[in-house]
């Protein structure tokens, strides 16, 4: 076996060991799917000048999008209790905070539905702080007002799509996790530090400058995307189009 696909069996030893310890005893058993949807209105956004979200999941499928009408609209399936969500907003005051999470630790995998599918709206600015689980992770930021975003990568699979339209500065910072992960970025306004990790990290569409990686037109658009990425176990792929 090469030097390479040895390295990858142990990554691959390391996402079946990973997954085995999301698995708890159930906590009120699997039976049919539920499904729960949450909307909070775009009024309750409103006057604030800034928004801090957390997303945390634990395992399944994962999907974040923007360009909804409210402020948020939510659509959760899952069919065990344990997996039931907890959505709060604090709406008073400048700076509200949004927290979307599970009440409990997840059952055991095998049969069980846990499929989040998140949109935000608003023109409100945003700091997102993402927690994947394992799992499928989608997460597609393009109509999303971000203004930072914190993503820690979990076990599986993760798309982040950043192409952003850079008419102001964001921050955004991605810490690996375990299996693969594709960020795709701007072919312009970008500046971009990659580093770390056990495994591959590959940046594509960019030019490499004193260790860091810029967009030829890095100075040339009225913001910029800074991205700091921190490898994981697996392979992080950064491409700009």
């Amino acid at each position: 076996m090469s030097g390479k696909a040895a390295g990858w069996a142990v990554v691959a030893s390391l996402c079946a060991l990973a997954l085995a310890g999301c698995s708890v005893p159930p906590q009120g058993g699997v039976g049919e799917d539920r499904h729960e949807r949450v909307v909070i209105e775009k009024a309750r956004a409103q006057g604030a000048e800034r928004i801090t979200a957390e997303i945390h999941f634990a395992a399944g499928e994962l999907t974040v999008s923007g360009g909804a009408p409210e402020f948020l609209e939510a659509d959760f399936t899952y069919n065990a209790p344990a997996l039931k969500p907890q959505v709060r907003f604090e709406d008073s005051g400048f700076r509200r905070r949004l927290h979307i999470s599970h009440g409990n630790p997840p059952p055991a995998l095998g049969n069980v539905t846990n499929q989040w599918e998140i949109r935000l709206g608003g023109d409100v600015p945003l700091d997102l702080s993402i927690h994947c689980g394992a799992g499928d992770n989608r997460l597609d930021f393009r109509e999303v007002p971000l203004r930072r975003l914190d993503m820690n990568l979990g076990v599986g699979e993760v798309r982040a799509d950043l192409r952003l339209k850079l008419d102001h500065d964001v921050e955004a910072v991605i810490n690996g996790g375990i299996g693969r992960a594709e960020v795709l970025v701007p072919a312009e306004g970008v500046e971009a530090a990659a580093r770390g990790g056990i495994g591959n990290i590959q940046v594509i569409g960019l030019q490499k400058d004193d260790g860091r990686w810029r967009s030829a037109t890095a100075g040339k658009t009225a913001g910029r995307l800074k991205l700091e990425v921190k490898g994981g176990i697996g392979e992080i792929v950064i491409r700009a189009e």
